[in-house]
């Protein structure tokens, strides 16, 4: 990113590349809609070829472009008050070896709970969740995009997986509403 604030603007491709399947994800994660999600990514980039002046080398790239992310969902939000934000699709179907049909049906059932779990947490415990536990975000990395310190992190991501939890184990039965 340094070297796009310093002009040299077709670099901004080579991040393109590196990161836009992961924002992609955020996106569909806060959205459910995967049109829009396409809309946000681009727009995140151009945002960080208007802001590139913005940047500070000495701090997180990934935590100044989800930021400049989470600006844009914000904005977008505004845009399209009243509309329910969900997860759909929060996961690369990749795996080292084929599972066989009773494993893929167990999995295809437990993602379906996952999901329906996610859905039925708040907004902001989700982006959480999918920040670090999807995105691998490092916890100093959320700190910079929340603006708050790194403990203030570490407790909201610990209450956010105890609402996933209990909100699984509603969905799943085990545990009545």
């Amino acid at each position: 990113m340094a070297a796009v604030g310093a002009g040299e603007v077709q670099k901004l491709a080579v991040l393109f590349e590196r990161h836009h399947r992961g924002l992609f994800r955020y996106f569909v994660s806060m959205n459910r809609n995967h049109e829009l999600s396409e809309d946000l990514v681009q727009d995140v980039f151009f945002r960080m070829l208007r802001y590139r002046a913005s940047y500070d080398a000495g701090q997180s790239f990934t935590a100044w472009m989800y930021q400049i992310a989470r600006n844009a969902s914000v904005d977008q939000a505004q845009k399209r008050r009243g509309e329910v934000i969900g997860i759909d699709e929060f996961t690369d179907h990749k795996a080292d070896q084929a599972p066989g049909p009773e494993e893929s049906a167990k999995r295809s059932q437990n993602l379906r709970l996952l999901r329906q779990a996610l859905d039925r947490i708040p907004a902001d415990k989700r982006e959480l969740l999918v920040l670090s536990r999807f995105e691998g975000m490092k916890h100093e990395e959320l700190a910079a995009v929340l603006g708050c310190e790194v403990g203030t992190v570490k407790v909201r991501v610990y209450r956010a997986m105890r609402a996933l939890e209990q909100a699984y184990l509603t969905v799943s039965g085990e545990k009545t509403a």
